[in-house]
C-alpha cells in the first residue's frame, strides 16, 4: 500500500490525550498488518488458491476432512507473513510500549507486533507461529509451518512428539471458542485502561468488536484508526480517519529515551 501524500488531520485533543494517559490498551485488527501486504483474512487469494473461500477451509470440519490441504493452505499464509516486514504502525506501537503503560490484544495471526519489538499480550485468534497437537493439544514450537517454494495444494502435517497426532495450526477456526487465557487478557487490558486506541479492525468480528464499548462504559477514551467508518465510530470519544501507519507515528508522544545504567 502506498503512502498517504499528506499527513492525516488528527485533532490536538487526540496527540493530547495519548501523551497524558496513564495507562493505554491498543486493539489491532487486520487492518493494521495491511500496509505490510499482509492479506485480510477475506482478501481474493492468488494462484493456486484462487477462488478458495477460507470459510470452507478455516474450520475443524475442514481439518478432520483434509488435514493436508489445511496445512499446505497455512503454510502459505506463513509464507506471505514470513515475506511481510513490520510497517510504521507496528514501529511507533513498540517505541510508545518502550516509554510508556501500553498493552497490546490483536486479532491477528502474525507476529509483526513482536518482529517490531512489542510484546503482546493477547493473541485472541491465536498465532501461525503457535501450532499444537490437534489430538492432545500440547504445543509443538519444533513444527513449524514449511514454506515450499511454490504453494502447493496438499501438505502433511508434522506429528507431535507427544502422542503422534498431527500437528494443526495454533488459530482459532470458525466454530472454536477464542482460548480463554487470551481473551481474559485482552478484555482486562480494555477495561482497566485510561485509553484505548483501535486500530485497523473492522468492528464486525465477535467477541473482540465488544471490547471498545466495554472500554468506555468501564471509563476509557475509545480513539478508532481506522480510514473508514466502522460499527466501532459510534463508540469511540475520537476517530482519526487514517491507516495505522501514518496515524501512529504522529499520535505516539515524543519519550525520553531511557538513560543507560553505570556499571558499578
Amino acid at each position: 500500500m502506498a503512502a498517504d501524500t499528506d499527513p492525516p488531520a488528527i485533532a490536538d485533543a487526540v496527540v493530547d490525550l495519548c501523551a497524558a494517559a496513564r495507562s493505554i490498551t491498543v486493539l489491532t485488527g487486520a487492518g493494521m498488518s495491511a500496509e505490510s501486504a499482509v492479506p485480510t483474512f477475506r482478501d481474493a487469494s492468488t494462484g493456486l488458491w484462487t477462488g478458495i473461500d477460507p470459510m470452507e477451509i478455516a474450520t475443524p470440519r475442514a481439518w478432520r476432512r483434509d488435514p493436508d490441504r489445511v496445512w499446505a493452505w497455512y503454510c502459505w499464509r506463513a509464507a506471505l507473513v514470513r515475506r511481510a516486514r513490520p510497517n510504521a504502525g507496528h514501529d511507533a506501537i513498540a517505541r510508545w510500549q518502550g516509554g510508556a503503560d501500553v498493552t497490546v490484544a490483536t486479532q491477528n495471526v502474525d507476529d509483526l507486533h513482536e518482529r517490531a519489538g512489542t510484546t503482546v499480550a493477547a493473541h485472541v485468534h491465536g498465532s501461525l507461529f503457535a501450532p499444537r497437537c490437534s489430538e492432545c493439544g500440547a504445543a509443538a514450537p519444533g513444527a513449524e509451518l514449511a514454506v515450499p517454494d511454490a504453494p502447493v495444494e496438499r501438505l502433511a502435517p508434522p506429528r507431535c512428539g507427544v502422542c503422534g497426532g498431527a500437528v494443526r495450526p495454533g488459530v482459532v477456526w470458525f466454530g472454536e471458542p477464542l482460548p480463554e487465557a487470551e481473551w481474559d487478557a485482552a478484555a482486562a487490558a480494555a477495561t482497566t485502561a485510561d485509553l484505548v486506541l483501535v486500530v485497523g479492525t473492522s468492528g464486525v468480528v465477535h467477541p473482540f468488536a465488544a471490547l471498545p464499548e466495554a472500554a468506555r462504559d468501564a471509563g476509557a477514551t475509545v480513539v478508532e484508526v481506522n480510514p473508514e467508518d466502522t460499527p466501532i465510530t459510534a463508540v469511540a470519544h475520537h476517530a482519526v480517519r487514517a491507516t495505522s501507519g501514518s496515524a501512529l507515528p504522529r499520535l505516539v508522544p515524543e519519550l525520553p529515551r531511557p538513560v543507560p545504567e553505570e556499571d558499578s
